[in-house]
């Protein structure tokens, strides 16, 4: 059995949430180098290029690439066979590592303690926790640290289950059509199809941390999240809504089992800067 220290996850939750806000994974720089070759639209392209540039200066200065440097959401992958020596939560373990990384690293504070009274917790704690138990012993541990001026954005539709394919499409697209410049294109979409009301919003924010240009292994889904992109990006939104021919970096769909008399749809826009990082302790 594997054994897991306090120690080892606290650490490692803190690096990642310290280094992808200042570095974003290479699949989300990379496709915007892509897209700025791509782009036909001449301010469209500049402004993707105004991006690109951003992303090195945050990593060659060590400061964030965005000023919004999101709401810690943490996902973990905990092997049956893992055991972690601690007497306290996860989600404690999880807060100390949240309040170390955003305190130590000058990271924005955006947390309140209450959704109505509104008083700043100081530390961006808490975090929002996702436990996944899974077979062996791998521990594997997800950071999205999420901004809400895409967050914002997104939209959940509980569909008679007789909708079609192109009818989630339309959903999907009409979303980014209503989002407009908010938040802050080209964006990364996440849809979950399935399970029920909440599920199926936890499948998009999943969704999110595929990398980008990695396709779903069922074609079936796969031709719709092309399809949905297709459509997105002929919107004429652009970058930072000025537009152009990128409106959408990628469209991630996850799927999942659902009841007979429902098919419930949400969709997860984040930004371009679409953080997320694992690690397998």
């Amino acid at each position: 059995m594997k054994v897991i220290s306090e120690k080892q996850i606290i650490d490692t939750v803190s690096e990642l949430l310290s280094s992808v806000n200042f570095s974003l994974t290479p699949d989300v720089s990379e496709s915007l180098k892509c897209s700025a070759l791509r782009e036909r639209n001449p301010l469209a392209k500049d402004i993707l290029k105004k991006l690109e540039d951003n992303l090195v200066c945050a990593k060659k200065n060590n400061v964030p690439v965005c000023q919004d440097t999101g709401m810690a959401v943490v996902f973990y992958e905990i092997g049956m066979n893992v055991h972690i020596d601690t007497n306290r939560s996860l989600q404690s373990l999880t807060d100390e590592a949240v309040k170390k990384a955003y305190t130590g690293s000058y990271l924005r504070l955006s947390v309140v303690s209450d959704p109505l009274r509104r008083v700043n917790t100081q530390d961006n704690t808490p975090a929002v926790v996702y436990t996944q138990l899974v077979e062996g012993d791998t521990f594997k541990v997800t950071v999205a640290p999420k901004g809400f001026g895409s967050e914002n954005m997104s939209r959940i539709r509980m569909f008679n289950p007789t909708a079609s394919p192109d009818d989630i499409i339309s959903f999907i697209t009409e979303t980014v059509k209503e989002a407009g410049s908010n938040p802050c294109p080209p964006v990364v979409v996440g849809v979950g199809i399935g399970g029920t009301f909440d599920y199926c919003a936890y499948l998009a924010k999943k969704s999110l941390c595929r990398p980008i240009g990695e396709k779903n292994s069922d074609e079936f889904y796969a031709k719709m999240e092309e399809e949905a992109l297709r459509r997105i990006n002929s919107l004429d939104i652009g970058p930072q809504g000025f537009g152009g021919d990128t409106t959408a970096l990628s469209v991630a769909i996850t799927a999942y089992p659902t009841h007979i008399a429902g098919l419930p749809v949400a969709v997860n826009i984040n930004c371009h800067a679409a953080r997320h990082k694992s690690a397998v302790l």
